[in-house]
């Protein structure tokens, strides 16, 4: 089996540190313009098709330690999602509506946007993945709900149990942010799900003790992705650096 091997956080290379700095000032910039949410509502340009240099299956890839642990960590879930909105809008279910049409296409062109800016964050420390959704039925409407619903809830509690873990106060401003906006898709698509009830921010989603979104640690997440990921996910040095 091939391996793809990471140098730690300590000894990344000057390219994917220059690749994080220009990261942040892309996001820092478009944030104070206000061009971070309009960029993603027009990125529904954006092709289908597979981004060039993805792995074949049977390949491991190893997620390095530190904050650019987390980062690859977010960029495997931004990619899953991306690619999940991506293969909805390719694959449209029978009758599907303008206002669902409409929905999907503003949550897609979210997605790619987070998948590149967390692209540019990490360089070549995860590459671009190869994904099988064959056990989600993009004919059936409600299957389709349900899918995008669990990568929503999973992505959020995500962000929220990992953010305390970057150091970078930079990284955690922006991981912020968008965490608001998957905050958002989860909240729609439970009201699909469940019109007129609590269910967008009810006892299964807010805990009632702290009244905060339900939160996730990265080895909780990892194995729920790897299930419609082809590529092996080594997480080993990651989750050894946060314990």
């Amino acid at each position: 089996m091939k391996n793809v091997t990471n140098r730690p956080e300590t000894t990344i290379s000057e390219d994917a540190a220059a690749s994080r700095r220009s990261f942040l000032r892309v996001a820092g910039a478009a944030a104070v313009t206000g061009g971070f949410l309009t960029a993603c509502s027009n990125a529904d340009q954006t092709s289908v098709t597979p981004a060039s240099g993805a792995r074949a299956a049977g390949t491991t890839v190893s997620l390095p330690t530190g904050d650019t642990g987390i980062l690859a960590f977010a960029y495997v879930l931004e990619q899953l999602e991306a690619a999940f909105y991506e293969m909805v809008l390719a694959k449209p279910y029978p009758n599907m509506s303008s206002a669902d049409m409409s929905l999907w296409t503003d949550i897609r062109g979210h997605e790619i946007i987070h998948r590149a800016l967390f692209k540019a964050a990490v360089g070549s420390a995860v590459p671009s993945l190869t994904f099988d959704f064959s056990s989600i039925d993009f004919n059936n409407r409600a299957a389709v709900l349900i899918a995008a619903e669990a990568f929503e809830k999973t992505g959020v509690g995500a962000y929220n149990g990992a953010g305390k873990y970057i150091k970078n106060a930079d990284y955690l401003t922006l991981a912020g942010k968008i965490v608001s906006v998957e905050t958002r898709h989860h909240s729609i698509l439970r009201e699909l799900q469940y019109p007129r009830s609590d269910a967008f921010a009810g006892p299964t989603i807010v805990t009632s003790d702290t009244g905060l979104h339900l939160a996730y640690e990265p080895t909780f997440v990892l194995p729920i992705a790897q299930k419609y990921i082809l590529e092996t996910l080594d997480a080993s040095a990651l989750a050894a650096s946060l314990s």
